[in-house]
């Protein structure tokens, strides 16, 4: 395991090592389980930032309410009948 040395103002120190108690051994495992979260925020948000660049790139499609109500339905009735 790689090892990193990052200097933190007092205030932020102390409280990081607040943090520290029955879930974290140290204050190293808190810092890891504080980039793991970032790291999946990160990858989260890229999904979801590839996803509007797949709808923009769709382009745009006009559907009446009546239509896009029974896809709706259908879909979810399919979704259940596969859980079941």
């Amino acid at each position: 395991m790689a090892t990193m040395n990052i200097s933190l103002p007092d205030d932020m120190k102390a409280w990081i090592e607040s943090r520290v108690g029955p879930k974290y051994g140290n204050a190293s495992d808190f810092m890891r389980d504080l980039v793991r979260k970032a790291q999946e925020r990160q990858e989260y948000i890229d999904y979801l930032n590839t996803a509007i660049d797949e709808g923009i790139a769709s382009g745009f499609q006009e559907v009446n309410l009546d239509t896009l109500a029974e896809d709706v339905f259908a879909r979810v009735e399919k979704s259940d009948s596969d859980v079941a």
